[in-house]
């Protein structure tokens, strides 16, 4: 496999955020939404969640979406998939963002969970 391009998925594609002082919540709630529009129902997309970081990362939030392939997130993002995709007003509520696409063809285990 070639460090660049993984193998055959699936591909986790990770936002991260540090937050301008204030926006937390707004940022979450467009995180709900917004952002959960640009990846749902998209060909490829197996789904996305979407939280804040504890002490001392609590300035952070992040949104992560699970693609089958890295193919599948180049065709929803274009050529800009390296590059992180803002929303508009998105500007006005964070510092500083980042993208990273994270290869999970060797190390993706989730076990069942039991019923309650």
């Amino acid at each position: 496999m070639d460090a660049t391009q993984p193998d055959k998925g699936p591909v986790l594609r990770l936002f991260q955020v540090k937050i301008k002082e204030g926006h937390a919540e707004t940022l979450m709630r467009n995180f709900a939404t917004t952002s959960a529009d640009v990846v749902r129902h998209e060909p490829g997309n197996a789904g996305y969640f979407f939280g804040r970081g504890f002490a001392p990362d609590e300035g952070y939030l992040v949104f992560a979406s699970l693609w089958d392939t890295i193919e599948s997130v180049k065709q929803r993002f274009g050529d800009t998939w390296q590059q992180s995709f803002l929303p508009e007003g998105y500007d006005d509520l964070i510092e500083e963002h980042s993208i990273r696409h994270i290869d999970l063809s060797s190390g993706w285990f989730v076990p069942a969970r039991e019923p309650e």
